[in-house]
């Protein structure tokens, strides 16, 4: 269910109750990117800040939770990468200092649910495949994010607009949808797709707070809609990022039949040459297809604030016929919660279900 109010952004969802935050709108947990700065201007902002555990050490990742505990007392969250060798002694951290919710990537975090939910901290997987995604739902997640393809960073094959449908009509726990999502059109598309909340990364790599380095932020910025590739199929791996040197060097290794151990020494300390040393020709300047839409610097207040307008305006601003057993109602008005017209395990919502405020009847 999404609610809107006429004059103010009252854009909620289950979400919003489930994490506590105003948006249901994540910031996306990006390596030796999303840091205490980001997610506290995110989470104060009213949506949910995210730190990236990435392959960081356990100590590292305490020391951030704690900056972002000084800087936001709203609810923010910690990206853990299950491939990561630390990620028992970073689990155990999130343990300690009882972490308001933890999202997942790069594997399955069975082994560490029954731990975190005896400790109360919620639990969203990335997910990529219905299979998986009925595991975790019942193995007790939360919720999950559905992340397409057109994302930055690690990625699947499945592209946004298919993937989060189809696990909106596998699960019954709430979808998240990520993958080229940058404003409020794809945040209005994903409601539309059923979706309960989205999650953005390459958006907020150009929000002030975002410690990245200003020239990765200028090449997301001067992106078209063509300059990102994927790369690193052959590891299993695959990660998407804007076309550059690095880029085409490990195209051509693959080309040429280069081994695993090869295109991973190619791409190790990459992320980090871009991200904190600026060098955007020879690094890993990971970045989703969206960068295309993203065309400026603005703090992170902003941008929230501009995506939840434009998808509340596209999905409120809305004049329809409402059908039910009495008849047809003529609405002129309309301010709607909105799950989308959507099925779900063959059952059609209609919009009588979906709870209309402000409606003007006529010709009843």
């Amino acid at each position: 269910m999404i609610l809107f109010k006429e004059g103010a952004i009252m854009l909620r969802t289950e979400i919003c109750d489930l994490l506590g935050i105003e948006l249901p709108i994540i910031q996306g947990g990006m390596a030796w990117i999303a840091t205490a700065e980001l997610a506290a201007a995110v989470s104060e902002a009213g949506g949910l800040g995210m730190i990236a555990a990435g392959n960081a050490p356990a100590e590292v990742v305490r020391e951030e939770i704690l900056k972002a505990r000084q800087l936001t007392n709203k609810p923010f969250g910690v990206n853990v990468m299950l491939m990561s060798e630390h990620v028992d002694a970073v689990m155990k951290e999130i343990l300690e200092l009882r972490v308001s919710v933890i999202t997942t990537g790069a594997g399955n975090p069975g082994k560490y649910l029954p731990d975190l939910k005896a400790a109360g901290i919620k639990v969203i997987p990335v997910v990529n495949s219905a299979s998986l995604a009925k595991r975790l739902e019942r193995a007790g997640v939360d919720a999950i994010i559905a992340e397409g393809m057109e994302a930055g960073g690690h990625v699947g094959t499945e592209t946004t607009m298919v993937l989060v449908p189809y696990l909106v009509d596998t699960v019954n726990i709430p979808v998240i949808a990520a993958g080229g999502i940058v404003d409020g059109r794809g945040m209005a598309a994903a409601f539309m797709l059923g979706a309960k909340g989205v999650q953005m990364g390459t958006r907020f790599l150009c929000a002030e707070e975002c410690i990245v380095h200003p020239k990765y932020k200028e090449a997301v910025i001067n992106a078209a809609d063509r300059d990102t590739c994927v790369t690193g199929a052959r590891t299993g791996h695959p990660v998407r990022t804007l076309k550059n040197k690095l880029a085409r060097r490990f195209r051509q290794l693959e080309e040429s039949g280069a081994s695993v151990e090869e295109l991973e020494n190619l791409g190790r300390g990459k992320l980090y040459a871009a991200a904190r040393l600026g060098d955007v020709e020879e690094g890993s300047v990971m970045a989703g297809q969206g960068a295309a839409l993203v065309k400026k610097i603005q703090p992170a207040r902003e941008i929230l604030r501009e995506v939840a307008e434009e998808a509340e305006k596209l999905l409120a601003g809305c004049s329809v016929p409402v059908k039910d057993s009495i008849g047809v109602i003529r609405a002129d008005s309309v301010n709607i919660i909105y799950n989308g017209i959507t099925t779900k395990r063959g059952k059609l919502y209609s919009l009588t279900s979906l709870v209309c405020l402000h409606i003007k009847l006529s010709n009843l």
